[in-house]
């Protein structure tokens, strides 16, 4: 996804990214409602056209979200689903297709809070090539004249007890809503998402005031440099934080503000 569609999805995922690092494990069930809300968009061109219409004002189209959600939905997944409605996208496939990344996203953080996201990758690869050959079970996996139950049974009797629960879990959404892509097809997409995300640092940045683009632009190609990867910036702002930045990446901790040095100069002192 490029252009306009890629810019609101990345801006849609990095205001997500905080959201499922608190949630933990219970990230997958944040999934598991945006994979519904994707069913929704597909099983209606009349309310996909609705929210991707660049000439309806974007409040209009996150009431008729918040309306739609109202009942049975998380707050975390209206208020992420209504962000999504008030951007731009360059068609309505677009708008569903990064509801649905940002369904993955969610499924994975919850594999990675709990350290499985490299097993789930790995099953995630295993299941293809254990496909490669089997043409009937890839046919009867990604057959769309099919009952979806069906083919969702079939995952089940290769996989039930085998396989970590979001590896089985993506499984079988990969052949309940093909989504015009075969069954192996879309299996691989989740495992390069899931290897991308391995891939990712994140950096916990806490500062006195909001960081504006700039500088937030400048802090990550510093990490970016330093670490050799690409770094997700987490950043929270905490009045308290006189000045400076306490930057936590993984287990190294770069603390600068006033606060820390005052410490720092009181326990010299004391010595």
């Amino acid at each position: 996804m490029r252009g306009t569609s890629g810019a609101s999805l990345t801006a849609a995922q990095e205001r997500f990214e905080p959201v499922l690092r608190a949630a933990g494990e219970g990230a997958k069930a944040l999934g598991e409602q945006l994979f519904t809300v994707v069913s929704a968009l597909d099983g209606s061109g009349a309310l996909r056209r609705s929210l991707a219409d660049p000439s309806r004002p974007g409040e209009d189209k996150a009431r008729l979200v918040a309306g739609l959600l109202a009942s049975g939905f998380d707050e975390r997944v209206v208020d992420l689903v209504s962000g999504v409605a008030r951007a731009r996208w360059a068609s309505d496939a677009d708008l569903v297709d990064a509801v649905e990344r940002l369904a993955l996203d969610a499924v994975l953080a919850s594999a990675e809070a709990r350290g499985a996201l490299e097993s789930v990758e790995d099953e995630l690869f295993r299941i293809t090539r254990s496909l490669v050959g089997q043409r009937e079970a890839r046919h009867a996996l990604s057959d769309t004249a099919s009952d979806p139950a069906r083919r969702t049974a079939l995952v089940d009797a290769l996989l039930t007890g085998k396989v970590d629960t979001v590896t089985h879990a993506l499984a079988r959404r990969a052949t309940s809503a093909l989504r015009g892509r075969r069954f192996v097809q879309t299996l691989i997409w989740y495992g390069d998402v899931a290897a991308e995300r391995r891939r990712r640092l994140v950096a916990s940045v806490t500062s006195g005031t909001m960081l504006d683009q700039a500088q937030t632009d400048r802090l990550a190609a510093l990490l970016e440099r330093a670490y050799g990867r690409a770094v997700q910036l987490n950043v929270t702002v905490d009045p308290v934080v006189i000045g400076g930045l306490r930057i936590q990446v993984g287990a190294d901790v770069v603390d600068s503000t006033v606060l820390s040095r005052l410490a720092d100069a009181r326990r010299r002192l004391a010595g």
